[in-house]
């Protein structure tokens, strides 16, 4: 029995570019080093991938043509907790990286890295540890260290910082009256500066935006 190989990863790529997913493909299997399951083109299709072809890691795009990679994540992690996602995709902006890990994702590599260090990272992911893209784990560091608030700056790159502190008082459950008096403005400015949160952030209640900003951390008592 000592003389077995490790088993190899069953993985799912969601992915809305055949000839990438092709390449990708093709560059896992070559060293053996993953198996690919199943391939899929949309957020909508990766539930039902999933559930038929019981992938061990699954690799996703940021961008598809339905929901965004980063609500599939939020998604299948919710239905399907445990199992680990590995965002692959052109974005390298920080708020997008937050958002990720903040919807479940395992880990985080940007397109253009090596077959290596997509195969490390996924290998790792599906043994249930986490990593982040060699190219993004100084700046994750540093974004972090900057405290909840710069993150969330960078979780909404829309809103002004105003506009941030409006909405952490809203994730903690503030009106406006108690809003105003906590940012000495008046209720009328509040109103437009909560007017111009929902708009940016196109929710339409206070519910949506307080479960939006304790996605990027907002929320808790200092």
């Amino acid at each position: 029995m000592s003389g077995e190989e490790p088993r190899v990863p069953r993985v799912l790529i969601v992915d809305d570019h055949p000839l990438f997913r092709e390449g990708l493909k093709a560059a896992l299997e070559s060293t053996r080093g993953a198996l690919v399951v199943a391939e899929a083109e949309t957020g909508g299709e990766v539930a039902g991938a999933v559930d038929l072809h019981r992938p061990d890691v699954v690799v996703m795009d940021l961008s598809l043509p339905d929901i965004s990679g980063i609500e599939a994540t939020r998604r299948l992690t919710a239905s399907h907790p445990g199992l680990p996602v590995l965002m692959l995709t052109m974005s390298d902006d920080d708020g997008d990286l937050l958002a990720a890990l903040r919807a479940g994702a395992r880990g985080y590599v940007v397109k253009g890295a090596g077959s290596e260090e997509v195969l490390h990272a996924l290998r790792t992911v599906a043994a249930g540890g986490a990593v982040i893209g060699s190219d993004l784990a100084a700046r994750l560091s540093a974004l972090l260290s900057g405290g909840h608030r710069r993150g969330a700056e960078a979780f909404f790159p829309t809103l002004t910082a105003r506009e941030v502190e409006v909405l952490e008082l809203i994730a903690r459950g503030h009106d406006n009256r108690r809003i105003a008096r906590e940012l000495v403005l008046s209720e009328k400015t509040v109103r437009n500066h909560v007017t111009h949160v929902f708009e940016k952030l196109q929710v339409t209640s206070r519910a949506e935006a307080v479960a939006r900003a304790r996605d990027a951390g907002l929320g808790a008592e200092d």
